[in-house]
């Protein structure tokens, strides 16, 4: 239920096809007794559309998500295993043109190939089942496979949770997979903006993880805030912070999150 309802919600919600609606139907009420309502509606559309494209709105909405979890040391102690959630992958495109397509989060595949190959001894979980929606379809594990294959990580270092539809699966399944021990490492991967919600849902699930956020969006300096970035970039950056954000919230509601902006736990040596 939780599943198809963050579908349905966000068909409605997403940002740009909302404005795109509000403007639809002021030029509708032009035609009608609610003319002086068509006109405010079909301003408000324009006006928000703007901010999106031509202030840095989005980066400001993204940026404290990318900044929460800092990347781990470069000499920290070889972890037990490593975990890359899906979402990087378009199964839909990868079936249709008979190759692995990446998307804009394609920094999670990479970095799970380069982290196996620092370290050795760990094992390498990929966990991504399919997110269609209300149809489903292939899963993300079939193309992740083939690809690391391609790109030479050992068939038997790896493993692959092919049933989660959401984050919380995500964390769900691979727990019930690897079996973690008690004083055992285990990094997650997963782009930078989706990190706190991630590591809230796996601590949820108890699970401990130490964060490793891949896929930036946003330079992290002044850069993100200049008015001559391309606007749909723009637009892109917004839609992904406000959708993260509500998903932060929606999860903190369900009981799906152990905070509503999970954070780094100082006082623990690991997250």
């Amino acid at each position: 239920m939780f599943f198809a309802a963050s579908k349905i919600f966000w068909l409605i919600a997403e940002p740009v096809s909302l404005v795109m609606f509000v403007g639809v139907l002021g030029i509708v009420f032009l035609y009608t007794r609610f003319a002086r309502a068509g006109r405010a509606l079909m301003a408000s559309a324009i006006i928000a559309l703007a901010i999106g494209m031509l202030t840095p709105i989005g980066a400001m909405i993204l940026r404290p998500l990318e900044d929460r979890f800092p990347t781990p040391a470069a000499d920290m102690p070889a972890p037990d295993g490593i975990i890359v959630l899906g979402g990087a992958v378009d199964t839909p495109k990868s079936e249709a043109r008979r190759q692995v397509w990446l998307n804009a989060d394609a920094a999670r595949m990479t970095s799970g190939v380069e982290l196996a190959r620092r370290y050795p001894n760990a094992r390498l979980i990929y966990t991504g089942g399919s997110a269609g929606f209300p149809e489903g379809g292939p899963a993300e594990a079939i193309s992740a496979r083939e690809l690391w294959l391609s790109l030479g990580v050992p068939a038997e270092r790896m493993m692959f949770e092919a049933k989660s539809r959401n984050t919380f699966e995500n964390a769900v399944f691979t727990r019930e997979l690897v079996k973690p021990k008690p004083g055992e490492t285990w990094l997650l991967v997963t782009s930078a903006w989706h990190m706190p919600r991630s590591v809230g849902i796996f601590r949820r699930a108890g699970f401990p993880v130490v964060p490793y956020p891949v896929a930036y969006r946003t330079f992290g300096d002044e850069r993100d805030f200049q008015m001559t970035a391309p606007a749909l970039d723009k637009l892109s950056m917004l839609e992904c912070g406000v959708r993260e954000w509500i998903g932060l919230l929606a999860y903190r509601l369900s009981g799906k999150t152990d905070a509503l902006f999970p954070a780094p736990r100082p006082d623990i040596a690991r997250d």
